[in-house]
């Protein structure tokens, strides 16, 4: 598994032109529940097709790019928070404990 650091509004522009799907995971480093959605997600990522760019967004470090991404996506703001995009438009939107590699599967597939 490889995070690619999500910290430039450019790398946004990126995912919405990138073809196929892309990740963006959402986290806030001082909570203890998106600590565990990030460890859980990171057990079964192995599952995930390893060619979808994985994107990790610090959200307490990079608080306008979390604003941007809930104007861009039409997600509202929630941490931690799960965003599969396919070809620029956000499929899926998953937070908390309803973060679930299963349910991302099942959009992928």
């Amino acid at each position: 598994m490889k995070w690619i650091a999500l910290e430039t509004e450019q790398q946004l522009a990126d995912i919405q032109q990138h073809p196929g799907y892309s990740i963006i995971f959402k986290h806030s480093t001082r909570c203890s529940i998106s600590m565990m959605a990030r460890r859980k997600f990171e057990m079964d990522w192995d599952r995930i097709n390893e060619e979808i760019p994985l994107y990790f967004l610090d959200l307490l470090k990079f608080r306008n790019i979390s604003a941007e991404i809930a104007e861009r996506f039409h997600v509202h703001h929630e941490s931690p928070q799960l965003l599969l995009i396919k070809e620029g438009e956000c499929i899926l939107d998953q937070s908390h404990g309803g973060i679930s590699v299963d349910e991302t599967l099942l959009m992928v597939q």
